[in-house]
């Protein structure tokens, strides 16, 4: 008889529920590690109301924490409150091999493409953009809470589209992980930016994430040649999330503690 330790782990899970394998994989586990997640970073939502329950929007949030959290548990609770599923327009670094890729999708991100944006907000799908990328994920952390300068694909999408944007905000996050600094490799891998964290263990601060009323942006499909006019409409957006930041921030008070 085999012990415990030489049963191969996809064999147990393979007995236990037989063909519905990949349901325990990419649902059932994912929703119970996000669950336990949750409960350990005391998630609380406001505005939830303004996550439409039908039709497409372009859901933006800002971006922190080093490890990508904020996007698994932005999606969970986005799932949990409008019973619909998000795409997630993720780093390509997650789709250069099936390794990563396959599970990625499982979960419902999608390499952050304009393509791949267009194609599910046509589809009247939600589609999450963080519209700070990389720079606002790896920012060290003596710039918590400082929103990066936004890219304006998101603006044109939503334009293309005649989508309604939801600016998000996701307080909790920076805490997560000390950022020392943002190295940007140009030798070997150019381009691709990493963050420096001091700890790899999430700390256990307080989320909450506040969904923003949509906005309606009133211009034609023309209006997107006009990057002039994208740069002032996504540094407005920006501006409109950093007043409101800065306002939940001085109500929140300690990360940590009640």
């Amino acid at each position: 008889m085999r012990s415990l330790f030489q049963v191969d782990p996809d064999e147990i899970i393979q007995r236990l529920f037989g063909s519905d394998r990949e349901t325990v994989l990419y649902k059932l586990l994912p929703h119970f590690f996000m669950e336990l997640t949750k409960t350990y970073f005391r998630v609380k939502i406001e505005g939830a109301e303004n996550l439409p329950k039908r039709g497409g929007a372009l859901i933006v949030p800002n971006h922190s924490g080093v490890s990508g959290f904020d996007a698994l548990v932005l999606h969970h609770e986005i799932t949990q409150a409008v019973k619909r599923y998000p795409r997630v327009l993720t780093h390509h670094l997650w789709f250069i091999n099936k390794t990563t890729a396959i599970p990625a999708n499982k979960l419902g991100f999608v390499e952050a493409t304009t393509e791949n944006g267009l194609k599910f907000l046509k589809r009247k799908q939600l589609v999450v953009l963080f519209p700070e990328g990389e720079y606002g994920n790896f920012k060290p952390s003596s710039k918590a809470y400082q929103l990066q300068e936004f890219k304006r694909g998101f603006i044109r999408m939503a334009i293309e589209t005649g989508t309604p944007i939801v600016p998000t905000l996701i307080l909790g996050a920076e805490e997560t992980h000390v950022n020392l600094s943002r190295l940007q490799l140009t030798k070997f891998l150019r381009g691709v930016i990493l963050p420096l964290p001091l700890n790899l263990i999430p700390l256990p601060s307080k989320w909450k994430i506040v969904f923003m009323e949509p906005l309606v942006l009133p211009y034609e499909r023309k209006a997107t040649g006009d990057s002039e006019l994208m740069h002032e409409l996504a540094e407005e957006i920006r501006e409109k999330m950093q007043e409101r930041l800065n306002q939940e921030l001085k109500k929140r008070g300690s990360a940590f503690f009640s």
